[in-house]
C-alpha cells in the first residue's frame, strides 16, 4: 500500500562501492557480516527452486519483528509478489513503500530491492528497509491540524474541499450537493455580548447541527458564521432541501447564552454535485452564491446557472463601466419639459448614456442598477452633474445670455447617503458659473424614507443654493404624507405608469387625479411623464397638470439638438 510522498531513500553502503567490491562482497553479505554494518532493517533473499530463502539479515531485521525464516516472514508474505517480479526482472534496483502492521501501531518503511547476484545462478538481492514511521505520523498529524477548525473541531474549508473533491471523484459529481449555512445575525452578538460569547454560540450551533444530519453527512466550519455540508443524494435534489429544512428547524428553537434566549435565523444555498463543472473549489463557491440570493428572497435557493451567468454579466458591466467613467466615455442625453398650457419647453432632464467599447448600447436600466450595487454611481453622480452645468452654460453662451431652461439631474439614494452632495453641487456651479437657480435636483422616494433627518438636512443645504427639488416616480414607491408636508419639495414628477392608457382606465385617472389634488394643496407644482399623445396633454392640462414629459415632445436628445429644439420651441 502507498502512504502519501516520501523522501527518497539514502544509498546504503552497498550501493556505494566499486562494481568489483559489490561481487567480493557476496560472501559477506551471505555469511551477514556486512549486514550487521546497516544500521538499518537488512536481509539478502533468494529465489532457489521457486521458493524464498533468507541468505543472512541482521539485527534490526530481527528486531522489526519481520522473522528469520523466509517462509515466515511477512515481507515475504506481503511483498513476496513484487520480489519475484524484481528478481525475474533485469532491474538493478527498485524502490517500494510498505506499510505493516495494524492500523493502531501501523509502521511504514521505504524498501529498497538491490540485486547483488554477483558470479552466481540463483537470483538474489539486497532488501534493505527504511523506517519512516515517526515522520509520516507527524506529517499525518500536522495535514489533520490543518484542515480542522481549532474552535468547533469540525473540518475548516481546506478539509471540506479536500473530502468533496474526494467524493467528486468516487462519485462523479452526480450523487451529492452542497449546502452552506449562513447565520443571519451572528456580528450582532460579537458586537453586543463579546468574542467568547460569540465562540460559545458556533459551538452550539454546530452541535444543532450536527444533530440534524446523518452520519454519513459531513458537517465542516467553513469560517466566521458559515458553515457547510457535504449530502450524499439517494432521492435526487429532494434530499438536500428536506435536510435543509431540518437544518432550520434545528435552530429554531432559541440559544441561551448568560441570561439572554437568542435566536439565529440562517439563510441556506444549495449546490448540487450534478451542475459541478470544475473544481470542489466551484462547487462550494456556487453555493455561497446560492446564499446570496437567500439572503434576499427569504427562503433556501439553489444554485442555477442562469443567475451565475446573470452575476457575471453584471461583474463585466462593472469593469467596463468603471472603465468608461474613467476614460470620458460616458453622454449625457436631454429630454425635454414642456409648459402643458403653453406647450414651452421649461427644462431638459439630463440622462446618462453609455455606448461600450465595442459600440453597443447599454441600456440605464441595466448599468445604473450596477452603478449603485458596486458604488460606482458616485463618480458617475458626479460627472453627471458637472457635465449638466457645463452644458448649460455652452447653451447660455450660443444664447448670448441666458437661455431660460432648467437643466434636471436624477440623484441616486445611495449618493445621497455616502456623497457630500450640496458641497458636490456648489463646486459645478461655480466651475461654470452656473446659477443654482437653474438647476432640478431629482430624488425617489426610497432616498427620502432611508434616512429622513440626514436628507432633510441636505435638501435645506440645496436649497439655500436656490436648486428646485422634485421628487421623481412619485406613486410607486412608499409615499408617508408627513414627509412631502416637512420636506422643502417643490415639484412631483407623476410615473409614467399611472399617466399611460390613462385614458381607458378610470383607475388611473383617480389616482392622478388625488396626486395632483395633493400637489396642489401642499404648494407644488407635477409634472407627468410618460405623455405620448395631444389628447392626454390636454386632459392633463384640464386636471391641472403643470408639466409634461414624453415622446409626444421628444425623445432624449443630444446636446447639439437639444439645444436646436429649444430654439425651435422660441421661435
Amino acid at each position: 500500500m502507498g502512504f502519501g510522498k516520501l523522501k527518497p531513500v539514502s544509498a546504503v553502503p552497498v550501493e556505494l562501492a566499486p562494481q568489483g567490491a559489490l561481487a567480493c562482497a557476496d560472501d559477506l553479505l551471505e555469511t551477514g557480516l556486512m549486514l550487521d554494518l546497516l544500521p538499518v532493517p537488512a536481509v539478502t533473499v533468494a529465489l532457489e527452486g521457486g521458493r524464498f530463502q533468507f541468505s543472512a539479515l541482521n539485527r534490526p531485521f530481527r528486531m522489526a519483528g519481520l522473522g528469520t525464516v523466509a517462509s515466515e516472514s511477512p515481507l515475504i508474505r506481503l511483498l513476496g509478489t513484487q520480489l519475484r517480479h524484481f528478481l525475474e526482472s533485469d532491474e538493478a534496483r527498485h524502490e517500494i513503500a510498505w506499510q505493516f502492521g495494524e492500523e493502531v501501531d501501523c509502521r511504514y518503511f521505504r524498501v529498497l530491492f538491490a540485486r547483488h547476484d554477483g558470479h552466481r545462478r540463483t537470483p538474489r538481492c539486497l532488501v534493505t528497509l527504511v523506517d519512516q514511521t515517526s515522520e509520516l505520523r507527524t506529517e499525518h498529524s500536522l495535514r489533520r491540524e490543518m484542515a480542522t477548525d481549532s474552535l468547533t473541531g469540525l473540518p475548516n474549508r481546506a478539509g471540506f474541499s479536500d473530502e468533496l473533491e474526494t467524493l467528486i471523484t468516487a462519485d462523479n459529481g452526480e450523487g451529492f450537493a452542497v449546502l452552506v449555512v449562513n447565520l443571519d445575525r451572528f456580528s450582532r452578538v460579537n458586537a453586543c455580548m463579546g468574542g467568547l460569547a460569540g465562540d460559545e454560540l458556533l459551538i452550539s450551533v454546530a452541535r444543532r447541527l450536527k444533530g440534524a444530519l446523518r452520519s454519513r453527512d459531513i458537517l465542516s466550519r467553513m469560517g466566521g458564521d458559515e458553515f457547510g455540508v457535504l449530502l450524499l443524494l439517494d432521492d435526487g435534489p429532494g434530499d438536500a432541501l428536506h435536510v435543509a429544512k431540518r437544518i432550520q428547524a434545528a435552530l429554531a428553537t432559541p440559544f441561551r447564552l448568560s441570561s439572554f434566549e437568542i435566536r439565529v435565523d440562517c439563510s441556506i444555498g444549495i449546490a448540487l454535485g450534478a451542475d459541478n463543472k470544475g473544481e470542489p473549489e466551484d462547487l462550494i463557491r456556487h453555493a455561497q452564491f446560492a446564499v446570496k440570493r437567500a439572503k434576499t428572497s427569504g427562503r433556501t435557493e439553489v444554485y442555477h446557472t442562469r443567475a451565475f451567468d446573470i452575476a457575471r454579466e453584471q461583474f463585466s458591466i462593472e469593469t467596463e463601466l468603471r472603465r468608461a467613467i474613467e476614460n470620458g466615455q460616458m453622454t449625457l442625453a436631454y429630454q425635454p419639459i414642456c409648459d402643458l398650457g403653453s406647450g414651452k419647453v421649461t427644462s431638459f432632464e439630463a440622462l446618462a448614456r453609455w455606448t461600450n467599447e465595442n459600440g453597443v448600447a447599454i441600456s440605464p436600466d441595466e448599468f445604473i442598477p450596477v452603478a449603485e450595487e458596486s458604488g460606482l454611481i458616485i463618480p458617475l453622480g458626479r460627472w453627471a452633474m458637472e457635465e449638466a452645468a457645463r452644458t448649460l452654460a455652452a447653451w447660455d453662451a450660443a444664447a448670448g445670455g441666458d437661455c431660460g431652461v432648467k437643466v434636471a439631474v436624477n440623484l441616486s439614494a445611495i449618493q445621497l447617503q455616502r456623497d457630500r452632495i450640496p458641497e458636490m453641487v456648489q463646486a459645478a456651479l461655480e466651475q461654470y458659473g452656473v446659477s443654482g437657480t437653474r438647476l432640478t435636483l431629482e430624488l425617489t422616494e426610497s432616498a427620502i424614507v432611508s434616512d429622513p433627518d440626514r436628507i432633510s438636512r441636505t435638501m435645506m443645504a440645496l436649497k439655500d443654493l436656490g436648486a428646485t427639488l422634485a421628487m421623481d416616480d412619485f406613486g410607486t414607491g412608499y409615499s408617508n404624507l408627513a414627509y412631502l408636508q416637512k420636506l422643502p419639495i417643490d415639484l412631483l414628477k407623476i410615473d409614467r405608469s399611472f399617466i399611460s392608457g390613462m385614458l381607458a382606465d378610470r383607475d388611473k385617472i383617480a389616482i392622478v387625479r388625488a396626486i395632483l389634488s395633493l400637489a396642489q394643496a401642499l404648494g407644488m407644482q407635477t409634472t407627468a411623464e410618460g405623455i405620448e399623445t395631444n389628447e392626454l396633454a390636454q386632459t392633463l392640462a384640464a386636471l391641472g397638470c403643470t408639466y409634461g414629459q414624453g415622446y409626444l415632445y421628444a425623445r432624449a436628445l443630444p446636446p447639439a439638438e437639444a439645444y436646436s429644439l429649444l430654439v425651435a420651441n422660441r421661435t
